[in-house]
Formats: C-alpha cells, sequence, structure tokens
C-alpha cells in the first residue's frame, strides 16, 4: 500500500496518509477540518517491485546464458585436480 501526501488549500497543513490504492482521497483536513485537501504528487509516489522478473537480465535469451554460462567456467580457475590432468595428458602426448 501506498504513502500518499495530502495538502489543505485553506490552511496549508500537509500529512501522510498510508492507504489502499482503491481507497479514495481523503477530503477533510484533520487539522482545520474544512473539506479542502487535495492529495500532492510526493517524493515517495514510486512504484517499488519486490520480486523476481523485474531486472533486465531476467528475460535473456537461451544464447545468451549459455554463452555466459561458458565464459565464466573459462574463468574460474582450475583446481589442483585439473592441472594434475593437464600435466598427464601432456606427458602422454610427447612420449
Amino acid at each position: 500500500m501506498p504513502t500518499y501526501e495530502y495538502r489543505c488549500s485553506e490552511c496549508n497543513h500537509e500529512f501522510e496518509l498510508f492507504q489502499s490504492i482503491k481507497s479514495d482521497p481523503v477530503k477533510e483536513c484533520p487539522s482545520c477540518g474544512r473539506f479542502s485537501v487535495e492529495r500532492i504528487i510526493g517524493m515517495g509516489g514510486a512504484v517499488i517491485f519486490k520480486g523476481s522478473g523485474f531486472y533486465q537480465t531476467d528475460y535473456r535469451s537461451d544464447e545468451y546464458k549459455s554463452r555466459a554460462k561458458k565464459e565464466s567456467e573459462i574463468a574460474k580457475p582450475e583446481t589442483k585436480d585439473k592441472k594434475q590432468e593437464k600435466k598427464a595428458e601432456k606427458s602422454h602426448a610427447e612420449s
């Protein structure tokens, strides 16, 4: 639920109200009691996206994902076992 900002045009009282999107805007000023309150655009009026599906990288193609996976595997440092396997292959090839 968003936080809406309101201002009374009679007494210039400003206040915030946490309410549902479906709720009607407030009309009565809590300070002076007059029905001259207007909803104003505030800094906190932006929509906040939470969860998956909101990032550009969530919709990458399968081709892009496979290339990225290959590149990350190449960039990984070799373990001792792989180094030993390569040495064994190299010495096998030389003989």
